[in-house]
């Protein structure tokens, strides 16, 4: 069945203009979700907004928004100031610049949308296409929607095109924030043994489809054992990993890593007696 498209927009660049249609990447209604009940009857329960000052159930035609500037003060700012902030809808993806592919750190994607060509546009949706797969260069622009303005990477994908809506820099922590101790230097034995188990687990090409939601499927099988009247019980606790010694553990992934179906070509690791023998040569020349 063929996706349906949730917007539509102009990809501009230049004097050149591409009506395309927005669909979703993601599947709609996968999530396990619940609803809140009552525990003595099993009636659903309902959410209300109580004032922390008087106690009195509020009503939403009695709400109003509040941005607090300092503990315990806020700045309220009516609906028609809030509405007049609002980010006017231009369906246009206007872009600005293009930059090398490798310079769009994936970090920053949010969201992505699958971009596919309206009518009157196939020619040129195809041009941009071909043009940025042969230059390795994604484009940047802005879109409005929802309210809200948006910065975007527009990038080739398969025979077609993908928008992914970025973080902006304010809202991206710092690597630096992450405390970080001086590293110890590796070994040269384990620096080959880590690359011989690397090697041993390498495949040519990444597939999601290899990969399922276990948790998810646990829970579904909860769900069905519960409505066709199944005694539940707990599964067992996972054993907990002793720390050993980092080289002790290197030597015994070896044993259990899988050699790959499809390994992908990569610098051969040298083995680890050859590193030792090495080692130990140049003990004995010096």
């Amino acid at each position: 069945m063929p996706a349906r498209a949730i917007g539509t927009a102009t990809i501009s660049f230049g004097l050149v203009s591409i009506p395309i249609k927005l669909y979703t990447t993601s599947e709609s209604g996968t999530d396990v979700s619940f609803n809140m009940l009552h525990g003595a009857c099993g009636s659903r329960l309902k959410q209300q907004y109580i004032c922390t000052k008087d106690g009195e159930v509020v009503e939403r035609d009695q709400m109003v928004k509040g941005y607090e500037f300092t503990k315990g003060q806020y700045v309220v700012l009516s609906a028609d100031e809030l509405k007049a902030l609002d980010a006017v809808a231009t369906n246009a993806i206007d872009l600005t610049e293009f930059v090398p592919a490798a310079t769009v750190d994936p970090l920053l994607f949010e969201k992505s949308y699958y971009l596919g060509p309206d009518k009157g546009g196939e020619r040129a949706y195809r041009l941009i296409n071909e043009a940025m797969i042969e230059s390795g260069l994604y484009g940047i622009a802005t879109y409005s929607a929802r309210g809200k303005q948006y910065v975007v990477v527009v990038r080739p994908f398969q025979n077609g095109l993908i928008m992914h809506q970025l973080r902006y820099a304010d809202e991206v922590k710092e690597w630096a924030e992450v405390p970080m101790p001086d590293l110890p230097e590796v070994k040269a034995s384990e620096l080959a043994l880590a690359r011989q188990i690397i090697s041993q687990i390498t495949v040519a090409t990444f597939d999601n489809k290899k990969y399922k939601d276990d948790v998810k499927a646990r829970m579904l099988e909860l769900i069905q054992g519960k409505i066709d009247g199944q005694e539940i019980t707990a599964a067992p606790e996972a054993p907990q990993g002793k720390i050993i010694d980092l080289m002790e553990a290197l030597k015994a992934s070896l044993g259990m890593a899988a050699p790959a179906a499809q390994p992908a070509k990569a610098a051969e690791a040298a083995p680890v007696e050859a590193v030792d023998a090495k080692k130990k040569s140049r003990k004995k020349s010096a």
